[in-house]
């Protein structure tokens, strides 16, 4: 036997209703946007089920362990680009510079895990992006980039259970750095654009603990190692809640004790222990044990 959550701001409660009865809940506990069914059966058929439901009443709902508690836990990685963030930070720079369709042809082709070489994808765009004014950065920051819904809430609720936060991004660290400070994140790992009197050269470099190397997805997976290795005691990567939606995600979610799948792509939902595609990101806390 194991849990639902179903989850989707508004929630009606026939929603819920219906899941119960579906699934043969033996208890159902409720609260704004989510609900907790508790011992289902967890067969293919209650996933159809569930599949179905969601789809008709257009919430998130999956198949929870009930023994999976907030306790067992010690850090909270998250990707930035349409995860903490609403937008895509290079395609957004790429617009202002004039340069918008042909990166984001890119950016899209990487996300759906078309081209597996993320570095490779990353410096095909960033070279477009050669000889447009370093100050786009700032503009993009102030302009288009905003907090993704729950963002803040699930940073500040992760802190009080007293986990370590990490935003890691195959993007940029003018971008990144920010957005970190505006969460309160206790770690930023990201790319860095390199610039020559005031304008992108159209290269791109990684930090520093990653050996200049770009941050890709391997890489992004050693960044949430190298947290969880460095807490005292020491901690293994299945200690970690990741969170992201892209392919280059898919290497820190799997080795992740939580993996979530936010606004995500088929290919990345595949590798994910859940889904959002409705719920705010703070909706991940619903699915601990000990938040009920």
């Amino acid at each position: 036997m194991t849990d639902a959550v179903i989850q989707a701001p508004g929630l009606p409660a026939a929603a819920v209703e219906a899941f119960a009865a579906a699934l043969l809940a033996q208890e159902t506990r409720r609260r704004a946007g989510a609900a907790r069914l508790y011992r289902v059966v967890d067969d293919d058929a209650s996933r159809r089920v569930i599949a179905a439901l969601a789809g008709f009443w257009k919430c998130d709902a999956t198949l929870v362990r009930p023994d999976l508690r907030c306790a067992d836990f010690r850090v909270l990685a998250m990707d930035m680009d349409s995860t903490a963030i609403t937008v895509e930070g290079i395609d957004e720079l790429a617009r202002m510079a004039g340069k918008g369709p042909a990166v984001a042809a890119i950016t899209a082709a990487a996300m759906r895990g078309e081209i597996t070489d993320y570095s490779d994808s990353l410096r095909r765009r960033v070279a477009l992006l050669a000889g447009a004014d370093a100050a786009l950065l700032e503009r993009v920051r102030r302009e288009r980039v905003r907090l993704s819904p729950g963002a803040r809430d699930l940073v500040a609720a992760a802190h009080g259970l007293g986990w370590r936060t990490l935003l890691v991004s195959g993007g940029f660290d003018a971008i990144a750095a920010p957005v970190g400070a505006e969460l309160g994140v206790d770690a930023v790992v990201a790319n860095r654009l390199v610039v020559v009197d005031g304008r992108l050269t159209g290269e791109v470099v990684g930090p520093e603990e990653n050996e200049g190397a770009i941050i890709d997805g391997p890489a992004k997976a050693r960044a949430l190692q190298r947290l969880c290795g460095a807490l005292e005691p020491p901690a293994h990567a299945r200690a970690a809640v990741a969170v992201g939606d892209g392919a280059n995600d898919i290497a820190m979610m799997t080795i992740a004790g939580l993996s979530v799948a936010y606004r995500a792509k088929p290919a990345v939902q595949q590798h994910a222990s859940c889904a959002l595609d409705h719920a705010p990101l703070d909706a991940i806390l619903d699915l601990f044990a000990d938040r009920w």
